[in-house]
């Protein structure tokens, strides 16, 4: 009789754990961002902040999506891929404003300029929204021409997770060129670190394909490099490095 109460009780128990850890996994990500996003918006400075990890990003879940039509898996980590992106275009927009807006005189860059020089430093959201539908258009007929290749769709979930794994490179060569985490939100590493240690257990757990956990441990070693730069430059303060300037090496977009 006790057995049976016990079970039960948990029965529910751990159905609500599996929604909870869920639900962590599709709105945990972006958490992270709401720091950052409001950092931005209360100094109206964005330069602390590198783009290049929306395009990161935008470029994993993009793909991350193109792989599930291949071979399914949870629908959990669909879910937090299209949650994603749309925080990643919520980011673009307001950096791409408030770098407008800081800078009045500079020449208008567009993504029709297919000017190289220029990727990712355009003066319009709208453009950088073209890219990205672009992108998904291109990538997606492929996807749609291979994907009865069990090699391609492999490679595929691969290189997305791969990808989202060097989400943090382009800020930590951010904080070198700059000899200085001023800017970036450190709650917002925390919460990388921590969101990605959580994510990578659950794809262990749940047995999600291997390229999952691989990437997600090496995830984790980013964040924790960055952290040590948080630690290294604020205990022992060091000047710029010197370098030629270059219309996009310098903006945050």
């Amino acid at each position: 009789m006790e057995a049976a109460g016990l079970e039960w009780l948990l029965g529910p128990m751990q159905q609500l754990v599996s929604w909870g850890a869920a639900g962590a996994m599709v709105f945990g990500g972006v958490v992270p961002y709401v720091p950052q996003y409001r950092d931005i918006r209360r100094t109206q400075n964005a330069e602390g902040f590198s783009t290049y990890v929306c395009l990161v990003l935008l470029v994993a879940n993009i793909l991350r999506i193109l792989f599930w039509f291949g071979r399914r898996f949870e629908s959990p980590l669909l879910w937090q891929s299209i949650i994603m992106i749309i925080t990643m275009l919520l980011m673009l927009k307001l950096c791409t404003e408030v770098r407008v807006s800081n800078d009045l005189n500079i020449k208008r860059r567009s993504f029709s300029d297919f000017d190289l020089n220029y990727f990712w430093h355009w003066s319009k959201f709208t453009d950088y929204v073209q890219c990205v539908l672009t992108f998904t258009g291109v990538t997606g007929y492929i996807t749609y021409l291979w994907l009865d290749s069990s090699l391609f769709v492999e490679t595929l979930g691969f290189l997305a997770v791969f990808t989202e794994a060097m989400l943090g490179v382009p800020q930590l060569y951010r904080n070198y060129q700059n000899r200085s985490t001023e800017g970036m939100s450190v709650k917002m590493v925390l919460m990388w670190t921590s969101g990605d240690t959580f994510k990578t257990v659950y794809f262990i757990l749940n047995k999600a394909p291997l390229q999952f956990s691989i990437c997600g441990l090496l995830q984790v070693f980013v964040d924790m490099a960055i952290l040590l730069q948080v630690y290294l430059y604020s205990s022992y303060p060091q000047k710029p490095a010197s370098h030629t300037t270059h219309p996009a090496s310098t903006k945050a977009l």
